[in-house]
């Protein structure tokens, strides 16, 4: 199998990682949905020494109903690799961001979200403090007050998202130097 690293679509953001990596990533996360259902699990953001300023340790909090939140979790991480398209909403014809977001929870929840990455920022539901972010909450990007692009938390401080055109469908952190300035915000839709 020859492996294609793309370019980064986005300034300081890593190109995908080669297909082993991700296995094993994928791997760990689904380890981290099974051990997100305990209850006695307990949000742990906190400063780590060492780590640039702004950047925080993850630790697992429990989403209100982890049966959805493994469900969107492994809809969301299977679709890892699925071609960026400008208005797209499936896995055949490609994603944009919020076309993906749309896509996970109608397929494994049949719960219809707003179309768009504003408006997702205004639909109902608690907006969540960047430290208790639980699997499946929506984190949303931007810049100068607006929200312009939408991920799903998947655990450890990592979420799921449709960069940009000539992308795919990945996995980044959310203390990459890009998504830490341009953090605007998160939205529990499971609730």
């Amino acid at each position: 199998m020859r492996h294609v690293t793309p370019t980064p679509h986005y300034p300081d953001s890593a190109a995908s990682a080669p297909i082993t990596l991700r296995l094993l990533t994928l791997t760990g996360l689904a380890l981290l949905v099974a051990a997100c259902g305990r209850p006695d699990v307990r949000p742990t953001p906190q400063s780590s020494a060492g780590t640039p300023a702004g950047a925080r340790t993850w630790g697992p909090v429990s989403p209100a109903d982890p049966a959805a939140a493994n469900a969107v979790l492994m809809r969301a991480i299977s679709l890892v690799g699925t071609p960026y398209r400008y208005g797209g909403n499936t896995p055949e014809g490609g994603f944009d961001c919020s076309g993906l977001v749309n896509y996970v929870f109608r397929d494994m929840l049949d719960l219809r979200l707003p179309r768009t990455s504003r408006e997702l920022y205004a639909y109902q539901g608690p907006k969540i403090d960047a430290g208790r972010l639980a699997p499946g909450d929506l984190v949303f990007f931007g810049s100068g007050g607006g929200v312009s692009h939408v991920g799903i938390y998947v655990g450890e401080g990592r979420f799921v998202h449709a960069p940009s055109t000539g992308g795919t469908v990945r996995l980044d952190h959310l203390d990459g130097q890009y998504w830490r300035r341009n953090y605007t915000g998160s939205r529990r839709v499971l609730h």
